[in-house]
């Protein structure tokens, strides 16, 4: 497996300023040991890991990452893919963070329960690779009931 994209997530999390590579090192790791992928750089920031297709009714039709974040200085965005209101009682767990659709907003790991946030990932994660096994996901997953 080519490790380009390794390299690329490196050389990103160095140009950081300390605190934030160090909190991306340690989201890193959790996300590695998760999803047993590597990381791979998406768009201008975002860390994922593990890929999903998706093929919605109106045509539109690509690839998301399973799991990720995009760090910046004060900002750690966590994805979670299948949406927020799926995790709201360990959310309320959390620590001081908030929410959108599917982003959790974070400052830095040491204002959070570290260890609540892995279960929100890992539960995350397997939810996505379940709906993901049957084909392309046909639902904005963070939209949907359940």
């Amino acid at each position: 497996m080519d490790d380009h994209g390794d390299r690329s997530v490196e050389n990103y999390v160095a140009s950081l300023d300390d605190q934030t590579a160090r909190d991306s090192e340690t989201l890193i790791e959790m996300m590695r040991r998760i999803s047993g992928r590597e990381p791979t750089l998406w768009n201008v920031g975002t860390i994922g890991f593990g890929t999903y297709h998706y093929k919605y009714d109106s045509g539109r039709e690509g690839d998301g990452h399973t799991i990720g974040f995009y760090p910046r200085k004060g900002k750690l965005t966590v994805y979670l893919m299948d949406g927020t209101a799926r995790h709201s009682d360990l959310l309320a767990r959390l620590g001081k963070h908030s929410t959108t659709g599917y982003c959790v907003y974070i400052t830095r790991l040491s204002d959070i329960d570290v260890a609540v946030l892995e279960q929100i990932v890992q539960a995350s994660f397997e939810f996505i690779e379940s709906k993901s096994q049957d084909g392309p996901i046909r639902e904005i997953l963070w939209k949907a009931d359940g």
